[in-house]
């Protein structure tokens, strides 16, 4: 795993879409470690969609969307999570707890809404927890 400092200055230019959101990611996997929580898992794949991070804080299991944005134009990161999105994260999570049933039944949905700014340096990470 990768590990970056809030306060570094990235040399991001020319990455993709893709790599750009595993540094959120990793950015948002860092944070929730330094919190306290227990990562179990990051990017869940399966045939029915992604889970980014799935990670442990007592006897609740947290299901986290990270959405990292470099500019303004598309809105606030957060945003993106509508409604159709929620749904499918609700859907996977029943699945990923279906595959662990040794895992705990409480359960919450976060996101973490990173932000670039121009010159890619991070220049904000939201959380929202329990947020649908």
């Amino acid at each position: 795993m990768t590990w970056y400092n809030v306060s570094e200055v990235f040399k991001l230019a020319g990455l993709s879409k893709r790599q750009i959101g595993a540094i959120g990611e990793d950015l948002a996997a860092a944070a929730m470690e330094e919190s306290g929580y227990t990562i179990i898992e990051r990017n869940f794949r399966c045939r029915y969609g992604e889970i980014d991070v799935i990670a442990r804080m007592g006897d609740t299991i947290v299901f986290v969307e990270v959405k990292t944005r470099r500019n303004r134009c598309c809105g606030f990161p957060e945003e993106s999570v509508d409604y159709r999105k929620q749904r499918k994260l609700r859907f996977l999570a029943e699945y990923y707890l279906a595959k662990n049933y040794h895992l705990p039944r409480n359960f919450r949905f976060d996101v973490y809404a990173v932000r670039l700014d121009k010159i890619n340096r991070l220049e904000s990470v939201r959380v929202l927890e329990n947020c649908f």
